[in-house]
């Protein structure tokens, strides 16, 4: 079995000798040799970046079982909040909803029916009414597929992300500070009046399907100790949400569909031509520097691209040949940019004539709204059953948008040509 910490630790030792030779070797110290160096290092960290990738995909095949295990622990914190009763109706809520995954309504006793009507219990004071055809998935079920659909994509890895328990649209204040300053008030002047301005802009609620997720009846009769058919579903489920969602967060029009940070973010730097698929060290010198200095020092301040573009990067010098990009040590000291870390997204434009494939910014600026309710419907109708199968719909609302009044995320463009 491969040793995840021992990859990684050998990564951190390579960069730490790469960054020594990039930090400690500046103007003409900077030679063909130590670039050349450099160069081998960073080849021998692409290739443990690859062999950690690979042990970090069967790790996470592996721990199924473990999130399943956090899972039960997030249910039992939430059963610790409610009374007697309704910690009583919470777990039969939670019985009947399994029974319902399993066998379907016809294999369900009438008061497990009555459970799943009357909605699962929330919190401590409330409970949710479920839609017609559909039961509303438990509280502790739906926060596992939420966060969920945080390990695909990227955008929800630096956005800002709240839930709102419903789905009426949200009045979200907008304000652009960048520019305004106090005064110097003489003795015995009043002082002037500095009003904020402030605007406001609608965070709504999209209506997002999983599509149906068939699922075989060998799978639904045979479960054992090693399978648990929740958390499949559960996790089928957040895959197809999660997928289309990132995209909308990303490129989405606006229309129908949340605006993407790529649609909101202004051209902060446009390339020359000739420049339809690559990018130049000036280019994103320009990029970074047509955000407000204000916004450069947040917390949330980075770069967002495709894979494609990284590797292109990578390969760009600064004007004593040193390279651009820098490995980090671990977590806490990632891989840097310009000094600045980065996300990599797979829904940004790839380098191409016109396209907005780097931004730069205040990346937490984005907001994403998910509404605490999921509903699922369950399907055994003959167009699933002559296949041997049981069809399992998800229903979930999310929207996204980048709020603030400035330009806190400014793209670069390709050339036209």
């Amino acid at each position: 079995m491969i040793n995840i910490k021992a990859l990684r630790d050998e990564r951190a030792a390579k960069a730490k000798e790469a960054r020594n030779l990039v930090e400690n070797n500046t103007g003409a110290a900077y030679t063909a040799e130590i670039s050349a160096q450099v160069d081998g290092i960073y080849a021998d960290i692409d290739r443990i970046d690859a062999n950690i990738a690979a042990a970090e995909r069967q790790a996470r095949i592996d721990g199924d079982a473990a999130q399943d295990d956090a899972g039960r622990e997030a249910n039992d914190r939430l059963r610790a909040d409610l009374s007697p009763d309704q910690r009583q109706q919470h777990d039969g809520y939670n019985a009947a909803f399994r029974n319902f995954l399993v066998r379907g309504e016809r294999g369900m006793t009438a008061e497990e029916m009555m459970l799943l009507r009357n909605g699962p219990v929330q919190g401590a004071q409330t409970t949710q009414t479920p839609a017609t055809g559909g039961y509303l998935v438990p509280a502790g079920w739906g926060g596992q597929l939420l966060e969920a659909l945080a390990a695909f994509g990227g955008m929800r890895d630096v956005a800002t992300v709240f839930a709102t328990a419903g789905g009426n649209p949200l009045p979200w204040p907008t304000v652009d500070e960048t520019a305004s300053e106090g005064e110097i008030v003489p003795e015995n002047v009043s002082a002037a009046d500095g009003d904020m301005s402030f605007g406001t802009t609608q965070i709504g609620a999209r209506k997002y399907s999983s599509k149906v997720v068939a699922v075989p009846f060998e799978l639904l009769q045979d479960q054992g100790p090693g399978i648990d058919i929740e958390a499949f579903i559960r996790r089928a489920l957040a895959m197809r949400i999660a997928r289309i969602t990132n995209r909308h967060f990303t490129v989405g029009s606006g229309a129908g569909e949340p605006e993407g940070i790529v649609t909101a973010a202004g051209i902060g730097k446009t390339a020359a031509t000739g420049r339809a698929t690559s990018v130049i060290t000036d280019d994103l010198t320009d990029l970074e520097h047509s955000v407000d200095p204000a916004y450069r020092s947040l917390p949330g301040v980075g770069w967002m691209f495709h894979d494609t573009t990284l590797r292109e990067l990578k390969k760009l010098k600064d004007a004593d040949g040193r390279p651009l990009w820098l490995p980090g040590f671990s977590t806490k000291e990632p891989d840097v940019l310009m000094g600045y870390r980065y996300t990599i997204n797979q829904h940004m434009p790839q380098m191409a004539a016109n396209a907005k494939s780097i931004l730069f910014g205040d990346l937490s600026a984005y907001m994403i709204r998910d509404i605490m309710q999921v509903t699922l419907f369950r399907f055994d109708d003959s167009a699933y059953t002559k296949k041997g199968q049981i069809g399992f719909l998800a229903w979930s609302r999310h929207d996204g948008k980048l709020v603030t009044a400035g330009a806190p995320v400014k793209a670069f463009r390709n050339s036209a040509s």
